[in-house]
């Protein structure tokens, strides 16, 4: 079968799926995840390269100073208990990672953010981004925002992005992302790649 060539030019991007965030999803994490794996099958099926992007930091946070002004990351380093495995960034086992798929460790909200995002998407000729992740406001905000202002062509998978608050993420897919990105759901967009 012939494949679609707009899918050679397309990465789909999984972003901050870990262990710690999906714990954050509550009773809403099997859905989620369930959702995301479609995303994952259709991209391994139809040649689309995928990247899981993690955060992580080095022991004792030193990308965080001790007194950073950023409020989030102030209360990161405050209570980094509370998000166990960012010393050691990995993709959340449910999803089984492929060995050939690359993990990007970013060192902020976006995924481009410290880390070789962009080498890699240059290297590979990719003009398409995919997006999905966890939060719809955080990474999948700032990552949407700064490749927007790289030229990329962008998507969201509107049921593979998730957010503690159904009321920011509703805003975001409805009236904010819509601006700059294709906003659709995982059945769309795996549909798009068989036309």
């Amino acid at each position: 079968m012939e494949k679609n060539s707009k899918a050679l030019n397309t990465a789909l991007l999984v972003m901050d799926v870990q262990a710690a965030t999906i714990a954050m999803l509550g009773d809403n994490a099997p859905a989620f995840t369930a959702t995301v794996k479609k995303a994952l099958a259709a991209a391994r099926s139809n040649d689309v390269l995928v990247l899981h992007i993690v955060v992580g930091v080095r022991k004792g946070f030193p990308e965080f100073s001790a007194n950073t002004t950023n409020k989030a990351f102030a209360a990161l380093r405050a209570n980094a208990a509370a998000m166990p495995g960012l010393e050691n960034p990995a993709p959340d086992p449910s999803l089984g990672t492929l060995p050939d798929e690359m993990i990007v460790t970013k060192r902020r909200v976006s995924a481009f953010a410290g880390s070789d995002l962009e080498v890699i998407l240059r290297g590979h000729k990719i003009g398409h981004l995919v997006l999905t992740g966890i939060a719809t406001s955080g990474v999948v905000l700032s990552t949407l925002r700064q490749a927007a202002d790289m030229d990329y062509t962008l998507s969201v998978l509107s049921d593979a992005c998730a957010d503690r608050d159904p009321e920011v993420h509703g805003v975001l897919l409805n009236k904010v992302f819509p601006r700059q990105a294709e906003v659709i759901t995982t059945g769309q967009w795996i549909a798009s790649l068989g036309s």
